[in-house]
């Protein structure tokens, strides 16, 4: 196994791990604040680093059946949410490729 690096990311707002203040992705990503995760709100991403992804599954949620993958930070493998692989319904096909990161489980690290 080779040696994980990992990525630093600049801004004027960085959202990190709680557990472990791993960068995962920056305040101008964010789509949407208005999400629910498994533990209370949560924040739609379009993007996210040091984070790995698990297999896909079809889950069936507030907005219908979607195929999904746990999204887990990559240093301390806390799931902090999931990404949308593929949406059934046509008004939930914007979710497609972007990322769910519970609010509670995250940081500002600057």
């Amino acid at each position: 196994m080779g040696l994980k690096y990992r990525t630093y990311l600049d801004g004027t707002l960085i959202y990190g791990c709680a557990k472990c203040k791993t960068h995962l992705t920056t305040g101008d990503a964010i789509e949407s604040r208005q999400f629910q995760g498994q533990h209370g709100q949560a924040y739609l991403f379009n993007y996210v680093v040091n984070v790995l992804q698990g297999a896909t599954e079809d889950r069936n949620m507030t907005t219908g059946m979607h195929s999904v993958r746990d999204i887990s930070c990559e240093k301390c493998m806390t799931t902090l949410g999931w990404t949308y692989v593929k949406a059934y319904n046509e008004e939930n096909k914007y979710k497609e490729g972007k990322f769910i990161l519970e609010k509670r489980l995250l940081i500002d690290v600057k």
